[in-house]
């Protein structure tokens, strides 16, 4: 969340845009936003986002998600309602989309990694300036595969980025980003993290501990240095986020 907040000051002071964020606490007060805003940020977790199916708060995050497609689909809908999921709510909306099957990886996937454009990835307004592969921080226990083109299709969507090929190891590459329609995107990754936030979490003992026991402790190693590269996860943090925003405010501009 500091990251969204610096990221979006940061944003609105280049842009010399005034801003009004507001944020809302789904999980533990059903709060919501209604349909006044232009943007909408849905955050990462903590959590499975397989054991809430049916709750309270996700009837209500779902019930907010339709209600901005109802507006999008309106003719008289503009400016058009732009929406970035961020892991954990990028795979809640592959799981209400279904658009992949949403599953517990083998193992906790903690760091630095690359991650590879697909074609269409290579066209997405939101990844301009992006290497291939470029990297970024991830951080999850579960994971979007099998993706389901077909529904993809229907909707008008399609897959942006995978993670990394490893042809050693007989287990099918996960789901990193999806434009799930000309409005809503979302990534697996984190393209919020910063260098500064991520070395604190690499220089805890028990985060530490999982990257070690996972990838060894030259991986470790490596993902402490790499937060120095200034063409690593600080190019994502200064791309994709502000991407979407240029995206949608190009909108903006020729509605008003």
């Amino acid at each position: 969340m500091r990251c969204i907040r610096t990221i979006l000051a940061e944003w609105s002071k280049v842009k010399n845009i005034s801003l009004t964020l507001d944020e809302f606490e789904v999980r533990l007060n059903l709060a919501v936003p209604d349909t006044s805003y232009d943007i909408y940020i849905s955050s990462g977790g903590p959590g499975s986002p397989l054991e809430t199916e049916h709750s309270a708060w996700e009837k209500e995050y779902f019930k907010w998600l339709q209600s901005i497609e109802d507006w999008n689909s309106q003719p008289e809908g503009f400016p058009k309602k732009h929406v970035f999921f961020i892991c954990h709510s990028f795979q809640l909306a592959c799981r209400h989309y279904a658009i992949g099957n949403v599953c517990k990886r083998r193992s906790t996937a903690f760091g630095v990694f690359p991650i590879h454009m697909l074609e269409e990835g290579r066209n997405e307004p939101v990844f301009e300036g992006l290497r291939d592969p470029f990297y970024s921080v991830d951080s999850r226990d579960y994971q979007v595969i099998a993706p389901n083109h077909t529904r993809l299709r229907e909707m008008g969507g399609h897959i942006l980025a995978i993670e990394k090929n490893r042809p050693h190891v007989p287990f099918e590459r996960a789901v990193m980003a999806v434009r799930f329609n000309d409005y809503f995107l979302g990534t697996q990754f984190h393209p919020e993290a910063d260098a500064e936030g991520m070395r604190m979490y690499l220089l805890r003992e028990d985060k530490k501990k999982t990257v070690i026991e996972n990838h060894g402790e030259a991986k470790w190693q490596s993902m402490v240095e790499q937060l120095k590269d200034p063409e690593k996860i600080m190019w994502t943090y200064q791309h994709v986020l502000p991407n979407f925003l240029n995206h949608a405010m190009e909108e903006w501009v020729e509605v008003r």
